[in-house]
């Protein structure tokens, strides 16, 4: 959520004033608090809503569905009275103790834009692709507990977090932010994240709805997808997350969807949102995303980030269409009712206790997911982990000397462990905002920490033939390839940049004993790969990174963590070689046709019988795992269980993952379950796991429910979405459900 044109508006509006007044209510009487009911804890959070938004005046209604960003970003902008300073701001009712929501970015921890709060820093977790590669709910969720824990401590009471877009191209420059290309791992990923947000009494979104799958022009991005296609990909990414997480509230999306602008698309926010899906809490817009003042009878409730669309829509301009029959006062007070019942459901009415922040075991549990999300891709001749003899150590760019990247964008959290910001620049008004920065966690440092007997030296690696020569005289080199990716940007291609994979190249050429370690925001290209015995991607790791990628390094974490995107050979085997939108002027809508449909990632691989580079689901360990005694039930639902067996000498982590290979129609492709396992050497456990019928069935549009053939399903138990698996076999009967 960053600012979009209209600096006019933004000069002329930076504080709301119609809130404030209106916020602080003090010419009306108080009241006693045996007087109002709202607050008997007894009562649920739709009873309590009711309660109390009765008691609204209509200004009250309109200053509860509309407010400022909370942030400093020009020279004499002033925080909205009341604001402590962050990503928005929706001011309170004193008469009636409605708190303020001091909302906050993002999912990977508290953000601090533009030093709203002075010298302010907060636990940096690792990128939510990264989290995604633990396919560790249990872990999401003590992720999130950490970000809720902590925005609660500053009074922050709403984290825009749970981003749940699935990864359609491997450009995408907000793929780091997200849980990756599967429905079934983001929903869960994500809902489980935001669950531990809000389990810190503190309001989490989950965002962007919906198909907000690129960010080249976003804000005029068409996206056109049949109903069925939507339903069982990006909205049943939604769907799962929503139901796991229960977040308090729906952010949706700068662009379109099928012709309508998706913060006032009546099919998305009524009839699938609030309708199907029967969502009790409240829409927010995006920042800048509201066009008109009509967007409240299409679904959206509240108006974010004000300054940066053309006009307040949700002050006056909806006051006077309540006043004047235009939109009905029961819509508006659906809004209210909606904000107000999300406020209770959290707890923000009941005074939680105070938290106590232990930044300690918070930087531990981001140094925990940072491990766990590591993808060890290759590992020939086992050169990793590194020998604790080895002598001469030669490490080589990505500023590994200083720390580990991290995405930009409203995500960027200011670490507890302070950072190193790079200006990148380029054009435009985003030019002076536009930093790579890098969390203070040195792998140069941990590395030495832990081989003390080795020498290692670090090179810049700006001068490859420098570089190279160093690396001829190392018993082994460790070279680091970034991408630094953006929100607001897509990347061109797959190529490292900067020349990175020439660097990569002249390194190997130099020394056959060299390691790759990936920090990027999605897939990438390896033109390299043959001559580079191991690769490791690390993702953005966060502000215990570079202590995370030494351990799996040198063998005190054994690496388990698994792609949650497919890495192709080539963007051609994508559907879309050419990112839509590029070069078009600004302003001008344009239609990204997703003629790919739910074939997102591996499924249209599948089905079109590709090969990737790396396959979603891949990742390899220091030890070994074997997969036996499957068994497949059906009737009612489709049951799968086996054994997991530990057959290497190490202890280590596994994720069998259960796909759908067959169904009556025909052959598919479909993650319907996977676990993680902890096992040491010769171990087995047996693990059980129970399909959403959902992912067996394909969504009737006409109907409008979800329908799943009688016959037989066939599944199998296997490694990756390419590994053949053990296959196992059950009939169900045929069955409808509800949307």
């Amino acid at each position: 959520m960053k600012p979009q044109p209209h600096i006019t508006v933004i000069l002329k509006n930076i504080v709301s004033a119609t809130a404030l007044t209106l916020a602080l209510g003090l010419s009306t009487p108080g009241y006693a608090a045996d007087a109002r009911p709202w607050l008997d804890k007894s009562l649920n959070a739709d009873q309590r809503a009711s309660l109390l938004e009765k008691e609204l005046t209509l200004d009250e209604r309109i200053s509860l569905v509309h407010g400022p960003m909370a942030m400093i970003f020009m020279p004499g902008m002033k925080l909205p009275e009341g604001a402590i300073g962050s990503a928005g701001f929706i001011p309170g009712i004193a008469r009636l103790g409605i708190p303020a929501q001091q909302e906050s970015d993002a999912s990977l921890g508290v953000t601090n834009p533009g030093n709203a709060r002075p010298g302010d820093t907060a636990t940096a977790l690792p990128s939510s692709l990264s989290l995604a590669a633990t396919f560790n709910p249990d872990l999401a969720f003590k992720g999130g507990a950490v970000v809720g824990a902590e925005a609660r401590s500053r009074g922050i009471n709403v984290q825009l977090a749970g981003g749940v877009n699935l990864a359609r191209d491997p450009r995408g420059g907000r793929n780091f932010e997200y849980a990756g290309e599967d429905p079934w791992l983001a929903g869960n990923i994500a809902g489980a994240a935001i669950k531990g947000i809000e389990s810190q009494n503190v309001i989490s979104t989950v965002k962007h709805f919906a198909i907000n799958d690129q960010e080249t022009g976003r804000n005029f991005a068409n996206s056109v997808i049949s109903e069925s296609a939507m339903r069982e990909s990006d909205l049943l990414a939604f769907q799962i997350a929503i139901e796991k997480g229960q977040p308090g509230s729906v952010m949706c999306s700068y662009n379109l969807v099928n012709g309508a602008y998706a913060c006032g698309n009546d099919h998305l926010l009524n009839k699938v949102l609030k309708g199907d899906w029967g969502y009790k809490g409240y829409v927010m817009s995006d920042w800048g995303a509201v066009k008109s003042t009509d967007f409240a009878v299409k679904g959206l409730d509240q108006q974010s980030g004000e300054q940066l669309d053309k006009q307040i829509w949700f002050g006056e301009p909806l006051k006077a269409a309540v006043q004047n029959g235009a939109i009905a006062p029961a819509r508006l007070s659906d809004m209210t009712h909606r904000i107000l019942r999300s406020m209770f459901a959290a707890g923000l009415f009941d005074s939680p206790a105070a938290v106590t922040v232990d930044k300690t075991a918070n930087a531990e549990v981001s140094r925990q997911a940072a491990a766990e999300g590591i993808v060890l891709l290759k590992n020939d001749g086992n050169l990793l982990p590194l020998a604790a003899s080895a002598k001469s150590i030669l490490i080589v760019g990505g500023h590994a000397d200083a720390g580990v990247l991290s995405g930009g964008g409203s995500s960027q959290v200011t670490a507890d462990t302070h950072q190193l910001a790079l200006p990148v620049g380029g054009e435009g008004m985003m030019a002076a905002f536009n930093r790579m920065n890098f969390h203070m966690s040195s792998p140069v440092k941990a590395l030495k920490d832990r081989l003390p007997n080795a020498t290692i030296r670090f090179d810049t690696g700006r001068y490859p033939a420098e570089a190279a020569r160093k690396a001829k005289d190392a018993d082994l080199v460790i070279v680091f390839g970034n991408q630094w990716m953006a929100e607001g940007d897509d990347a061109p291609d797959l190529n490292l940049p900067d020349g990175q994979d020439a660097l990569i190249s002249a390194i190997a050429d130099a020394n056959p004993r060299t390691v790759v370690v990936l920090q990027t925001g999605g897939a990438v290209s390896m033109p390299w790969l043959k001559k580079t015995p191991a690769v490791v991607e690390a993702w953005y790791a966060g502000q215990k990174g570079g202590e995370a990628i030494a351990d799996v390094l040198t063998g005190a974490v054994n690496p388990s963590g698994h792609l949650p995107v497919t890495f192709p050979v080539t963007i051609d085997q994508y559907p879309r070689a050419t990112m839509p939108g590029l070069g078009l002027p600004e302003g001008q809508v344009f239609d990204v046709h997703y003629d790919e449909g739910a074939d997102i990632g591996y499924r249209r691989f599948a089905a079109l019988n590709q090969k990737a580079l790396f396959p979603f689901g891949y990742g390899l360990s220091y030890t070994k795992f074997s997969y036996s005694d499957v068994k497949v039930t059906g009737g009612d639902k489709l049951t799968v269980s086996f054994k997991v067996t530990n057959t290497g000498s190490v202890r280590g982590k596994d994720a069998p993952q259960v796909y759908l290979e067959q169904t009556p129609a025909g052959p598919a492709k479909r993650l319907i379950a996977f676990s993680k396992v902890d096992l040491a050497p010769g171990e087995s456990t047996t693990v059980s796991v129970t399909a959403d019928s959902r992912l067996l069935s394909r969504f009737d549009d006409k109907a409008n429910a979800w329908s799943q053939s009688a016959g037989r399903y066939a599944v199998s138990v296997a490694h990756d979405a390419e590994d053949a698996g053990l296959k196992g076999a059950a009939t169900l009967p045929a069955a409808t459900r509800k949307p």
